[in-house]
C-alpha cells in the first residue's frame, strides 16, 4: 500500500512509503497552494501582499459518511482559481465536530479542527453531509451553527448538508436545495421550507448545491461573483468542465434518470409524481397537467415504461418510504402519511409485497446494521483503514 503525504509549506515533497520500508521522495514545483500564505508567497515567489486580491477563508464541516466528490468538486475550483490567478484568493480549512479523522464513504479521510473552535475564522462554512443524516442530527452541532450564524458567519450546504442546516433552522426565509433524496423528507418535516430543484441555489449568506459534481458549479458561480468571469471560465477549462451551468438548471429526474428516450408526457408525469409523494394526484390531474389525455398518457407508459401509470406511482412512493425507514428516524406512522398512505395496514401490506418484509422489520434491520457499522468504526478492522489519507497538494493533476 502507498500513502502520500503533502506538506507543501515546509518541503513540496511527497513522500512515498511503500510496504517494504523504502522510501521515495519526489520533488514538486513551486506553485500557489490554499496553504500557503500571502507572507510566504511574499518571500518565495517575489508577491506583494500589498497588491493581494480579497482573501476568501472558506471552511468545510465534514459529516462521516460525506461523499469525496462532494468535497474534491468544491476544493478544486478553488485551488485552480489561486494557481491561475497567481494570487491566494482562497484558502480552506477542515472541520468536524468533534475533529479528528472524518471518513468519507469510500474510506479516504481529512485530518479535521474541532468545529467549536470557530468563531470568526471562516468566511464562509459550508456543511457537507451525505445520505445518512441520523447520527449528526444533534442538539450540539445545531447549536454550534447558529452560534456562527449569529457571528456573521455564511453558511452553505452540500448535498444532505444543506437537510441539517434546515433542521437547525439555519434556513427560515431561504431558498435552497438539497440532494434529491433528501427533499420528500424535508416536504413532510415542514411546508415552510423553500426548497429548489435545483444544481446550487445562492440566497444572500446561504449557499447550497445538490452534491456530487454540482459543487463544482456553485463552486465556479462563487469564483465568477468574487473574480470576475475570466477567471472562472479559465478554471472551468483547467479542470476540463465542459461549461458553467447556471444555479436556475432543475434537477435530473431521480428515477428516469439519463433515460431520454420517453415520451415527454411520460417525463412531465414522473416528475409531478416525484413533487406529489404525499399529496397524491389522481390519474386524470396527471394527464391534464401533462397536457395528454388519461388514455394516452397510459398508453406512453406501457410503451416507454412497460408499467401502468398508478403502479409506476405506487412504486415511487414505496421507495421513498423504504428510504425514509432506513435513513431517518420518523416514526413508522409518519413514513406512511408523509407517502400518502392513510391506512397503516394498506401501507404495511404493499410495501411486504414489494420488500418481503414489514415496514417495522425494515427498520429494526437499519438499525441493527449501523449498529455494527459503529461497532467497527470504534475499535473494529474495515476495509476502510486500507485506503490512503488524502490531502491537498500544491500542484493540479
Amino acid at each position: 500500500m502507498n500513502e502520500a503525504f503533502l506538506n507543501p509549506i515546509q518541503s513540496h515533497e511527497i513522500e512515498l512509503r511503500e510496504g517494504d520500508g523504502a522510501q521515495t521522495r519526489v520533488s514538486l514545483r513551486e506553485s500557489c497552494s490554499l496553504t500557503k500564505s500571502p507572507q510566504e508567497r511574499s518571500t518565495k515567489d517575489g508577491f506583494d501582499a500589498k497588491t493581494e486580491k480579497q482573501h476568501r477563508k472558506i471552511g468545510f464541516l465534514l459529516v462521516d459518511g460525506y461523499a469525496l466528490m462532494s468535497v474534491a468538486s468544491a476544493t478544486e475550483p478553488l485551488r485552480a482559481a489561486n494557481l491561475l490567478s497567481g494570487s491566494d484568493l482562497f484558502s480552506v480549512t477542515y472541520y468536524s465536530h468533534n475533529a479528528g479523522k472524518a471518513r468519507a464513504t469510500c474510506g479516504a479521510y481529512f485530518e479535521t479542527e474541532p468545529l467549536g473552535i470557530l468563531t470568526n475564522q471562516v468566511d464562509l462554512l459550508l456543511v457537507v453531509a451525505g445520505s445518512n443524516l441520523g447520527d449528526a442530527e444533534n442538539a450540539s452541532l445545531f447549536a454550534q451553527l447558529r452560534k456562527l450564524a449569529a457571528h456573521g458567519v455564511d453558511l452553505g450546504g452540500i448535498s444532505g448538508g444543506g437537510a441539517l442546516l434546515a433542521k437547525a433552522g439555519l434556513m427560515n426565509d431561504r431558498r435552497f436545495t438539497v440532494h434529491w433524496e433528501h427533499f420528500e423528507e424535508l416536504n413532510a418535516l415542514s411546508d415552510a421550507y423553500f426548497l429548489e430543484q435545483r444544481l446550487f441555489v445562492i440566497d444572500r449568506n446561504r449557499y447550497t448545491c445538490a452534491g456530487g459534481v454540482a459543487s463544482l458549479d456553485m463552486m465556479l458561480a462563487l469564483v465568477k461573483s468574487e473574480q470576475g468571469a475570466e477567471l472562472a471560465g479559465k478554471v472551468s477549462d483547467w479542470l476540463v468542465h465542459s461549461g458553467m451551468r447556471g444555479q436556475d438548471e432543475p434537477l435530473r429526474s431521480r428515477y428516469l434518470g439519463s433515460n431520454t428516450g420517453v415520451n415527454s408526457c411520460v417525463t412531465a408525469a414522473v416528475e409531478l409524481m416525484e413533487s406529489h409523494v404525499t399529496d397524491l394526484l389522481t390519474l386524470d390531474q396527471m394527464a391534464m397537467l401533462a397536457g395528454v389525455s388519461s388514455r394516452k398518457l397510459q398508453r406512453n407508459f406501457k410503451s416507454d415504461l412497460g408499467i401502468g401509470v398508478m403502479r409506476y406511482y405506487m412504486d415511487i412512493r414505496l421507495h421513498k418510504a423504504d428510504e425514509l425507514l432506513r435513513k431517518t428516524r420518523m416514526a413508522v406512522a409518519q413514513v406512511a402519511f408523509s407517502t400518502g398512505f392513510v391506512d397503516q395496514a394498506h401501507f404495511a401490506r404493499v410495501y411486504r409485497e414489494k420488500y418481503g418484509l414489514s415496514p417495522r422489520e425494515r427498520r429494526k434491520k437499519t438499525q441493527i446494521s449501523r449498529s455494527d457499522e459503529r461497532s467497527v468504526a470504534n475499535g473494529g478492522l474495515s476495509a476502510a483503514g486500507s485506503f490512503s489519507k488524502i490531502e491537498l497538494s500544491p500542484e493540479l493533476t
